[in-house]
């Protein structure tokens, strides 16, 4: 709370809500020390039979390991909430372990100098508190039968704290919520047992969040899309989509990009070419990024598969085998398939997953010369976008459709890059999106002089809810992205749409134009056809369903209503409960 007071200040914040949210957080904390508690008491039940002395030095490994722990997950959760905006959970493990090299690459010098000092002094800390408390314990065999007799006892009464009471539920983060502000809720919840509750979510998914029967969400689910199973319509006096049913795609996934960045939707002039390039083609207005990481942010552009709030299922490799995808429908349309991304493909699974959904061929940092690779994430947009641009001159004119999918990546924190723009020479965080914008300006124009211009179709799309501005608390603002084409195939020039919906709608709305079937991507909505139009979006623990005339910001774990606005809000509620339980019926069958 001291480290992050101007944003739980922005809440109207008092004393009295700070010192609750201390209040609301201790019986999570003691959950944790009653998990910790158990083998000091099971050695201090040994002393008791046995003066051997490897149990002290069992005691004392048992106190750093924990020390040194505790302290890695403090400063961990410390430093990467300003990022994130909610508490540790199994995330940063599943990027770690994937790459290390990629999970770091948003960390400078300074941070690891920081941190590796913060953790050190925090764990001396901590154990000096063990070791002091350890030489007031006092370990006497004289009576050593009821002194077991006691131990167990209070060994056993750990059970109470651990379960975070007598009540019929069990201690789960829902606890500590309390408050309206969520910056309060976050500080009550302690980053260990988030950790620990995250761990123990990864499977069994079929478990998770239940809400109500299955018929029950079937038929809040039916009521929700209102048949639109049916296949989708155009109005008669629609203008299509596209001018060639098989055009060369290009889909461009801009790193962290929001609406925040674009004038046309109401944001600043920092991404002006992008901007350009949104007024002279198709900008859609209404369009929201179905979560908060890239890892989600693919799989819902291209299996059109919503994020989840307490796991990703990129994670699991044998599950992505399962999922449709856009890439894999257009392959068997007879499109030719390659993936560019200037970083690592393995990081977070990405390449199982590719080739997963049909991709052949998969540019990434290994395809770059070693001083090509000055980014920390790989290499920067300007090489990565000359790579594709090379694709393009030495495809022939005779070839098969294309479909390329370029993963943009200089936009991420760090955001060091080799470009200076003069208006943001202070803000690094501005002039490294201006940077990718300048190098997809000049990707689309290299495109304009190719001979298969004609038939091209460019997609502009952000991988998750955008990182500027940091201290936007806003959900659904936050998640606000443009979503633009452009090319030659594009009939609709010079026009806006401002329908609802979000990335994993691109799939049916691309494949619909196409006279292609989309049935094998149910959760995709022809964004410009009759129906239903709304957009679900997942954070940690939350899910957020907008309509175009209601809202509701969900917290699952909590059950409780973080915002709404319009509409019957029981109804909302009853929609978002379903549309998760379902999702995650479906994630455990996969």
């Amino acid at each position: 709370m001291l480290t992050y007071h101007d944003l739980i200040s922005q809440g109207q914040a008092s004393l009295l809500s700070c010192l609750e949210a201390m209040l609301k957080g201790l019986p999570m904390d003691c959950s944790i020390a009653g998990y910790l508690t158990a083998l000091p008491a099971f050695i201090i039940i040994g002393q008791l039979w046995t003066a051997r002395h490897w149990l002290v030095i069992v005691e004392k490994i048992y106190y750093g390991i924990i020390s040194l722990l505790l302290a890695v997950i403090f400063c961990l959760d410390l430093k990467l909430y300003s990022y994130w905006g909610f508490r540790l959970d199994m995330t940063p493990v599943f990027y770690f372990t994937s790459s290390p090299k990629a999970a770091l690459a948003s960390a400078t010098w300074l941070d690891a100098v920081t941190g590796i000092v913060a953790i050190v002094v925090a764990t001396s800390l901590i154990y000096l508190i063990f070791a002091l408390i350890i030489r007031k314990i006092k370990v006497s065999p004289v009576k050593k039968v009821p002194a077991t007799v006691v131990m167990v006892l209070l060994t056993a009464a750990l059970f109470i704290p651990i379960r975070g009471g007598f009540t019929v539920s069990s201690m789960n983060l829902s606890r500590a919520y309390f408050s309206q502000n969520q910056r309060l809720n976050h500080a009550a919840v302690n980053p260990a047992f988030s950790l620990m509750y995250s761990a123990t979510h990864q499977h069994n998914f079929g478990e998770q969040y239940r809400f109500m029967t299955a018929e029950e969400a079937d038929s809040v689910l039916c009521d929700l899309y209102r048949s639109a199973t049916a296949p989708a319509t155009l109005a008669a006096d629609s203008v299509p989509l596209l001018n060639n049913l098989r055009p060369d795609i290009y889909i461009v996934i801009l790193e962290s990009f929001s609406a925040h960045l674009m004038p046309s939707l109401g944001g600043e002039p920092i991404a002006m070419r992008l901007d350009s390039l949104a007024r002279e083609g198709l900008s859609f207005t209404g369009i929201y990024a179905n979560s908060f990481r890239t890892d989600r942010g693919i799989p819902a552009i291209l299996s059109a598969f919503p994020g989840q709030p307490s796991m990703s299922i990129m994670k699991y490799v044998e599950k992505t085998e399962g999922l449709p995808s856009l890439p894999g429908e257009l392959k068997n349309a007879g499109y030719d398939l390659t993936y560019f991304y200037g970083g690592d493909a393995n990081f977070t699974n990405m390449q199982a997953y590719l080739v997963n959904a049909g991709f052949e061929h998969i540019i990434s940092d290994k395809d770059f010369a070693l001083k090509e690779k000055a980014s920390k994430w790989g290499a920067h947009d300007n090489l990565l976008f000359d790579k594709v641009i090379a694709d393009v001159r030495s495809t022939a004119a005779d070839a098969p459709p294309q479909l390329r999918v370029i993963q943009t990546s200089s936009s991420h924190e760090p955001f060091d890059v080799p470009y200076s723009n003069p208006v943001f020479a202070a803000e690094p965080e501005k002039n490294a999106f201006a940077f990718t914008d300048s190098c997809l300006f000049a990707f689309v124009d290299s495109l304009r002089v190719s001979p298969r211009f004609d038939r091209t179709l460019v997609v502009m799309v952000p991988d998750h809810q955008g990182c500027y501005p940091h201290s936007l608390d806003d959900v659904v603002s936050r998640h606000h992205i443009p979503l633009v084409m452009t090319g030659g195939a594009l009939n609709r020039k010079a026009m806006t749409d401002t329908v609802t919906g979000s990335q994993i709608d691109l799939a049916a709305t691309l494949l619909d134009a196409m006279g292609l079937d989309s049935s094998a991507l149910p959760y995709s909505k022809d964004l410009l056809a009759d129906g239903p139009h709304f957009a679900v979006m997942a954070d940690p623990s939350i899910i957020t369903l907008v309509t175009p005339s209601d809202t509701i910001v969900y917290n699952c774990d909590a059950s409780q209503i973080i915002s709404s606005g319009g509409g019957d809000t029981d109804t909302l509620r009853l929609r978002a409960e379903a549309f998760v339980q379902r999702l995650y019926d479906l994630i455990e069958n996969l």
